[in-house]
């Protein structure tokens, strides 16, 4: 999908999306997934695989012993974890490895989780949940790639994301929402996740679903976990307004949301045992 004109004439650059990405994601496409190819396809790029094994050996996905390979992960935790995984890692991997970025992946890895996992307990597309658990703050990445020096001051003088969204368009004359968007749309992720991307900086400051949007459910589940990261004691207040707007009962939500911050909680309990 192409990138919108508007974005193209300011000259920031969208990264591609990596070849053995386009090729996961066609695997990924078919109502047959071959397991064992998709497990190829990751295993034939080294530097991918050992990421993808530290990363699912971390405390987050609670495994009881490691895992020796993306066979076997895969085996444990389902193809569709060790898939975002990878795209965890791939989108990682295409822009510079920076101090500045270190805090916006380590969200982005427990909000793929926790979004993913949410979406599977409450029947929400868990791969679309997850995607844009991963691609939320994205834009901040690409934003630090096309002028680091200018975005690093941005970064430290805003106290949240709503205060970087002005800093943003004073200094680039776009934000970061908006290029998180793109690069989605570019790497062919799916309309509702590239919308939850688009609005989340909204949706979280004001709790108010986008109305535009025909498929919100990704962008409650965003707010819902918003709150899980940074003020778990609000779980119960944030889903009982966001998920009526996207057609979704509360309590179900809630009860969902719930049963992920334990499997969360439990994981990293038995790391620190």
């Amino acid at each position: 999908m192409p990138v919108d004109k508007q974005l193209r004439s300011l000259a920031i650059d969208v990264p591609a999306q990596p070849e053995s990405l386009v090729k996961l994601s066609l695997l990924l496409a078919d109502e047959d997934v071959n397991l064992q190819a998709v497990g190829g396809l990751i295993t034939s790029d080294m530097a991918l695989a050992a990421a993808v094994l530290k990363a699912v050996n971390s405390s987050l996905y609670g495994l009881s012993g490691r895992v020796q390979s993306v066979q076997q992960a895969i085996t444990y935790l389902g193809t569709r974890e060790v898939a975002a995984v990878t795209f965890e890692m791939g989108l990682k991997a295409v822009f510079p490895a920076a101090p500045e970025l270190e805090a916006v992946w380590e969200r982005a890895s427990v909000r793929g989780l926790l979004m993913g996992r949410i979406g599977q307990a409450i029947g929400v597309d868990p791969w679309a949940a997850h995607s844009a658990g991963l691609f939320e703050e994205c834009g901040k990445a690409v934003l630090f790639r096309h002028a680091p020096q200018r975005y690093k001051p941005l970064l430290r003088a805003a106290e949240n994301d709503e205060d970087l969204l002005l800093l943003e368009h004073d200094e680039f004359g776009v934000s970061h929402d908006a290029l998180g968007a793109a690069l989605c749309e570019t790497w062919g992720l799916a309309p509702a996740a590239v919308h939850s991307v688009r609005f989340h900086v909204m949706v979280n400051a004001t709790l108010q679903l986008p109305m535009q949007v025909q498929r919100r459910a990704i962008c409650a589940i965003s707010a819902i976990a918003n709150a899980m990261m940074r003020d778990p004691a609000t779980l119960d207040v944030v889903a009982a307004k966001v998920a009526p707007q996207a057609e979704l009962e509360p309590t179900l939500v809630i009860r969902g949301a719930r049963k992920v911050q334990e499997q969360i909680e439990n994981a990293v309990e038995r790391e620190r045992a």
